[in-house]
């Protein structure tokens, strides 16, 4: 199984784009992982959200893949705890069905075509973040999550 991250646009912070990077190696160590920067959609300032999120969900079926598992990381999707993470990724590890894709949306969230085909959706937490500070969040929380899959004293109860 593979993992992998696709965002719009790319990580424009130097301190995030290093944060990302050292959870990123961290990640590779346990499993495959890939961050996809999908390009931003240009000149959309006059459009409508309902045409924005369009565009952005062409971008993401031009890259997901048959048969790949899609969880949208959004702020209206289930929370779960660190611990509740790692259990969700074990029962997808187990059922091995197929690579796991999280997608984060641009500002508007997900086209509802996007929504109907996902497996999950996933809350960070109630709180709103940028879509760049995301990256961060989840590249340490999907670390977290792999270290207490194996018993490892990252995460402390």
């Amino acid at each position: 199984m593979k993992i992998r991250l696709f965002v719009i646009g790319k990580t424009e912070a130097e301190y995030l784009r290093k944060g990302i990077a050292v959870y990123e190696n961290r990640i590779r160590h346990y499993i495959p992982f890939e961050i996809v920067e999908l390009p931003a959609i240009r000149n959309v300032s006059g459009l409508p959200a309902t045409l924005q999120k369009a565009k952005e969900a062409a971008l993401f079926d031009k890259v997901c893949q048959a048969g790949e598992r899609l969880v949208l990381l959004d702020e209206k999707g289930k929370e779960l705890t660190s611990v509740g993470f790692s259990e969700f990724l074990n029962k997808r590890f187990i059922s091995g069905s197929g690579n796991l894709s999280f997608l984060v949306g641009g500002p508007f969230g997900f086209d509802e075509s996007i929504t109907k085909k996902a497996d999950f959706i996933l809350s960070l937490s109630k709180m709103t973040f940028s879509h760049q500070m995301v990256r961060l969040f989840f590249t340490e929380q999907l670390y977290r999550a792999l270290t207490i899959l194996r018993g490892e004293s990252y995460h402390h109860e």
